[in-house]
Parts: C-alpha cells; structure tokens; sequence
C-alpha cells in the first residue's frame, strides 16, 4: 500500500496538473471505486460537474481535493481519494488509450488532460464528502503526519508513554501518527537503532526524538526519488515510477548482510506482514520469564 512518500509525489503531481481546473463530465465505470460516496455514482458525477479543484491535500496516505461550488467563491466540500494496495490517479491526455482498470474519469473544461483513477484490486476509492474541504469528516480520527508543520513531538512522546504498546504497531497507528506503513517503519527503526518490539512505555525522550528524525529523514530521502515502487502498481500522476527501493537498508532484505555491521538481516512474522530487522544494531528487548514480557531496563 502506498505511504507518505507515495501519496504526497501523486498530491505534488495533482496540485500541479489538476488545482485551478473546473470540472465538465464525470464517467464511473466500474460503482466499487465510489463505494464510499453512499448516495450513489450518479450523485457523485452531479456534484463533480461544474466544480472547480481549489488545491491539492494530503494527511498521512489520505488524499483529498477542495472543491468550489458553482456561484461560490470558496471550497466547501471535497473529493476524497484513498489509494488502496494499487490505485492510482493518473493525468492523461484525452486521446490515451483507456487502461483495463480504469474506473473514474474526469474531464475539464478547458479541454486538456483529463484525469483518471486506475485500480487493480479496487481496494481504494473515491467520494465526495460533504463540509469536507478543510478536513474531511471521515478522517477526523487520522492524527497528523510526521512531516506536517504542526505535528507536536511532546505530545507524540507522550502518547506512546501512555500507550505503552510495542514501537512498531505504534509507528502503523494512525490515530497516534499517520502516514506510515510497514516500509517506512522498519526504515525508520534500523536507521534509529531500534527494534520493533521495543515497548513505547520505556522509551525516552530522546529515543523518541531520534526516531521521529529517522522517519522524517527516511520518507524526505523517498521523497527525492519519487517514492518506493516494488512493481508497476505504484506510480505517479505521469505513470512514472519511484526509485527507493534501491536504496532500502533493512525492508525486503532478509540475509542480506546489513549496511551498517554486516550481519545478515532478519524477518520475522508481524501483523499478517513480513518485518525486518539487523539483529546485531536492533537488539530485541529482553523478555520476563514470568509474563513474557519486556523485563524493566537499567537506566
């Protein structure tokens, strides 16, 4: 599933190709891509037609575009897109060939490239959601990305402190920090010298200031080559895919010798997923006999 990094190149590319432009037709040709929009698919092509995309946004792996009503001069609701495992929104020119998964077409009215949602496995979708141009309503829940200017490290801190839950499946929380997938986590983790399992309760400041810089630094590095694309199913608003994978210290690299000390590079079972790790630089917590549980630490 697209992260961070995937999501802001497609939001970058989307406030470049899209924001200004007044929408003239809507075509949903396959109902499941707008399953979200619960008045239906010929409600969501009669809110579209006529509205202008007043910008791009983004929190965390969410996308959504304001939009201005005709005869109104700001944006009050909003056309959300979610990704899924391979959606993609895509900015063609109108005589392009239609892709076998394509599900949404948007036209405008100044007649130039038009721009259409692809998906595969239609796990993503799109909708309108009503008051939703500055916050849409159904992400209320999703707390800010680590790469927002008003994201609050103390707070962050705090949070996991009380949570006290293993640092992993709080770095995939998106009610505690949005935008991180199972990449990026494990990126972060080996850049910061931490194991996954590492309980957020007996974390310190400091380790959580460093790992914070270790996403920030790890999604600003994907950023720079367009994101991590593992197969075609991932690209930006041209169809171009993003390079990071070339650059991965510990996610997909099972005995693969680590790029710091050489060891070779673990996987283990996490969540349904694959998650890896350098055994040697991210030493595990040391487990309690008693409950199995990460023992107290000396400080």
């Amino acid at each position: 599933m697209p992260e961070l990094p995937e999501v802001e190149v497609v939001r970058r590319g989307l406030e470049t190709w899209v924001v200004g432009r007044t929408i003239a037709h809507v075509e949903v040709t396959h109902e499941r891509a707008v399953r979200r929009h619960l008045a239906g698919p010929l409600d969501f092509a009669d809110t579209l037609v006529g509205s202008r995309v007043h910008a791009a946004m983004r929190r965390g792996k969410y996308l959504w575009l304001p939009l201005v009503a005709p005869g109104a001069e700001e944006p009050e609701d909003a056309l959300l897109a979610h990704l899924g495992m391979s959606g993609q929104l895509l900015v063609e020119q109108p005589e392009t060939p239609r892709q076998k998964h394509l599900h949404v077409r948007l036209t405008f009215t100044d007649g130039g490239n038009e721009l259409r949602f692809v998906d595969q496995r239609t796990f993503g979708g799109l909708a309108v959601e009503r008051g939703g141009a500055t916050l849409p309503p159904s992400m209320a829940h999703i707390a800010r990305d680590p790469l927002d200017p008003l994201f609050d490290d103390v707070l962050f801190h705090a949070a996991l402190r009380r949570r006290n839950t293993e640092v992993k499946r709080a770095l995939l929380d998106q009610s505690l920090i949005s935008g991180i997938g199972n990449i990026y986590a494990d990126e972060a983790l080996w850049r910061s010298k931490l194991h996954g399992a590492r309980p957020t309760g007996k974390l310190t400041l400091a380790q959580t200031t460093l790992l914070l810089a270790s996403v920030r630094d790890v999604m600003t590095d994907a950023l720079a080559v367009g994101g991590t694309s593992f197969d075609s199913l991932y690209v930006n608003v041209n169809g171009e895919s993003g390079y990071f994978s070339r650059d991965l210290d510990a996610y997909g690299r099972e005995d693969q010798p680590c790029n710091r000390c050489a060891t070779a590079i673990r996987r283990v079972s996490f969540m349904n997923r694959s998650s890896y790790f350098c055994p040697a630089c991210q030493r595990p917590p040391r487990l309690s006999a008693a409950a199995g549980r990460p023992a107290p630490q000396q400080h």
